[in-house]
């Protein structure tokens, strides 16, 4: 496998990219009283995923980066609980799709952070 040569390169950050545009693309179709609130939260956790990864990438230690993926992981946990509760009050009808991109992308975040710290 070729050295990523940016942040893009990395399939942590391009499937955390995809989890965004999803999240954007269902809270659409959440109430107008929601704008400030769940709507709000909900994407800047998901954009947070993907920007901690790109901010922690230009990082000049591993534990710098690590740290920046630990970041990651804690807003992609708040994303989950949003979903949860999304679908809980029936602003979307299931969440089989968005969660499951949602582990995917937290194995993937565990990888990178035990990589970037050495450890298997």
């Amino acid at each position: 496998m070729a050295p990523s040569r940016c942040f893009q390169d990395l399939v942590v950050w391009q499937k955390a990219h995809e989890f965004a545009l999803g999240v954007y693309r269902i809270t659409k179709g959440f109430p107008s009283e929601e704008r400030f609130g769940l709507i709000s939260q909900f994407r800047r956790a998901a954009v947070s995923v993907a920007a901690n990864i790109a901010e922690g990438y230009k990082r000049r230690t591993s534990r710098d980066k690590a740290w920046f993926v630990t970041i990651s992981q804690g807003s992609l946990e708040e994303c989950r609980y949003f979903l949860i509760l999304a679908k809980d009050l029936k602003y979307i009808d299931e969440i089989t799709t968005l969660w499951n991109l949602s582990d995917e992308v937290g194995r993937l975040l565990n990888r990178y952070r035990s990589a970037l710290l050495g450890r298997r």
